[in-house]
């Protein structure tokens, strides 16, 4: 069984991932106002419709090209010594320390602990109508699976197939699919968790929502 409280210990020690920002295409570069240790926005507003702080234009042919933060963080390094000139595509021109939120510690917790059962192909998933019915009313977390359990329908190009569940013997805990939304080959669709897990999982995912530190 997976000791959470020490992934949870683990990521303490590194609250964030760095994203390191490239050029999209050849052409330009010329920084923004943005500087190392700068604070960055991606995008943000209740429609999204704030766009991201400019880190960067690329210019091609006369035509510039801002290249924005994709998410909150700091600005870490900044290539300057590449300012006014070409760049090929790919070329780092950025790196952006991004710190977990809540949510993201919360979710990157589960992802190592449950058992993902994953898309076998790129298609939309449901689950079979008496578990489907099950899941609406009482919360997944009522569902217990089992090795060979006929849980789902795929359905792919007007064709509708049954997926059987393989895997370790558990509750669902996360469901991952979303509703008339395809899912690609390899992407997980629901987490199962052992049954005598799921009282350290809620007291750990607990302890991120009442301790965690958010950083804007």
């Amino acid at each position: 069984m997976i000791d959470v409280t020490a992934l949870l210990e683990k990521i303490k020690e590194h609250p964030y991932e760095e994203e390191a920002v490239l050029a999209p295409h050849t052409g330009v570069v010329t920084f923004g106002a943005a500087g190392v240790g700068d604070k960055v926005y991606g995008e943000r507003g209740t429609f999204r419709e704030i766009p991201g702080t400019v880190l960067a234009t690329l210019e091609r042919e006369r035509n510039p090209h801002p290249i924005r933060a994709a998410q909150n963080g700091t600005v870490v390094s900044l290539k300057t010594d590449l300012n006014g000139k070409f760049v090929e595509e790919g070329t780092v021109l950025a790196t952006v320390r991004h710190f977990l939120s809540r949510e993201e510690v919360s979710q990157r917790l589960l992802r190592k602990t449950l058992y993902l059962f994953s898309a076998p192909e790129r298609a939309k998933y449901y689950f079979v109508p008496q578990v489907d019915i099950k899941v609406k009313n009482l919360g997944c977390r009522t569902i217990s699976v089992y090795d060979g359990m006929e849980l789902f329908i795929i359905s792919r190009m007007k064709r509708e197939m049954p997926l059987f569940y393989h895997g370790p013997e558990g509750v669902i805990y996360a469901v991952y699919m979303k509703n008339n939304a395809n899912v690609d080959a390899g992407e997980p669709l629901i987490g199962v968790c052992p049954p005598e897990q799921v009282a350290q999982i809620e007291e750990v995912l607990l302890q991120v929502q009442t301790e965690w530190r958010e950083q804007d």
